[in-house]
């Protein structure tokens, strides 16, 4: 895994924050930017500046492009976004102004140009320009068109799966790494847990006659767990939910605070955020949309409306709004348990590479 993508520990850290991708990076694992709520102007912005601190170490980007999205290039944001019903919306609206929030927050995105949840050819066209090492789907069958561009520039094409079923498709894709990942991870996830999706993979990809190599996700906190998944098979761990923790990362101090605080149970596989399962903080905001009764709308709908309002609630909380605290929420696996500290990204690289290392020397005491 290393020599394909040319990192010196095999730690993958998918982030929407470039801080975190040049940190992991340089520390000598393989930062990866996840490029779904960028346009492309703001990618182009990001990935000029990592080429700039990653001191020439290796990176990639992630761009989610669900089968669902293959929204026609003619049709607009404005024209998606007209798709929310007027009862969404006023909800919306509802839970900022019982807050105290400008309700004028929950206007959901728009614009002329269609949304970066379609095709989002443009992403894959500014990624190509810079020196990546990989490009990952994060979310379906990776399409022909990623395919064949990763291809052109010699840049493996990476596939997020979680279950069996999907990474077959993503083989037969022609995908040259599959990331199996576990309902425990944060973000869109399945239902199989990691320690029975890593085996059931391996084993279906051998079957199937193929030798692809397999990074296992869901759950990952620390270098002992990344151990156990690769005397399982695994060629190396992708992780997200412990890079949150960190002083580079996006999240804000509230969301960080809430981390250290929470238990592996405080978190929620929930629609109403993106409008497919993703699993996140538990917070106020789920609780209202259950209470209410309102099934969540499909994606990019959902996304469309909610992340604005979700926005607002954050830049509230940090100003000390302490009912936007109780809303406050973010994309989290159930690894949160394990966060004891905020710390910085190279610092988490390096606890890795220890925690491995004794974890391979238990595993070979056991054999003596």
């Amino acid at each position: 895994m290393t020599e394909l993508v040319g990192c010196e520990f095999p730690l993958f850290a998918f982030s929407h924050c470039r801080d975190v991708v040049a940190a992991v990076s340089r520390a000598g694992g393989f930062g990866v930017l996840g490029a779904v709520s960028f346009s492309p102007e703001e990618l182009e912005t990001e990935l000029a500046w990592i080429d700039d601190h990653v001191d020439g170490r290796p990176y990639g980007v992630d761009v989610l492009i669900p089968e669902v999205q293959a929204v026609e290039k003619q049709v607009t944001a404005d024209e998606v976004v007209a798709m929310i019903p007027a009862l969404y919306r006023d909800f919306t609206r509802k839970i900022l102004r019982d807050c105290n929030i400008d309700e004028s927050a929950a206007t959901p995105f728009g614009g002329s140009k269609r949304p970066n949840t379609s095709l989002g050819q443009e992403l894959l066209e500014v990624s190509f320009n810079h020196p990546i090492r990989l490009m990952a789907s994060a979310l379906g069958t990776a399409p022909p068109e990623m395919i064949e561009a990763g291809k052109k520039h010699s840049i493996p094409v990476a596939a997020l799966v979680g279950a069996k079923e999907h990474a077959l498709k993503q083989v037969e894709a022609g995908v040259d790494i599959i990331v199996a990942q576990g309902g425990e991870g944060g973000g869109h996830c399945g239902e199989v847990s990691t320690i029975v999706l890593i085996p059931e993979v391996l084993q279906a990809i051998e079957e199937a006659g193929a030798d692809i190599p397999v990074l296992a996700a869901g759950g990952i906190m620390n270098g002992r767990q990344m151990a156990g998944m690769m005397a399982m098979g695994a060629a190396g761990a992708w992780c997200g939910s412990v890079w949150l923790a960190t002083t580079e990362a996006e999240t804000n101090e509230i969301f960080r605070e809430k981390m250290v605080a929470a238990s592996s149970r405080d978190t929620i596989r929930s629609k109403h955020r993106t409008g497919k399962f993703s699993r996140q903080l538990r917070s106020g905001w789920h609780a209202l949309w259950e209470e209410a009764g309102l099934p969540a709308l499909p994606m990019p709908l959902m996304m469309l409306l909610s992340e604005p309002a979700l926005r607002a609630i954050d830049k509230a909380a940090i100003n000390g709004n302490a009912q936007a605290q109780e809303l406050c929420s973010y994309f989290v696996g159930q690894g949160v348990g394990l966060v004891k500290e905020v710390t910085s990204a190279g610092q988490v690289v390096q606890d890795y590479k220890e925690d491995y290392a004794k974890g391979f020397e238990t595993l070979a005491a056991s054999l003596e």
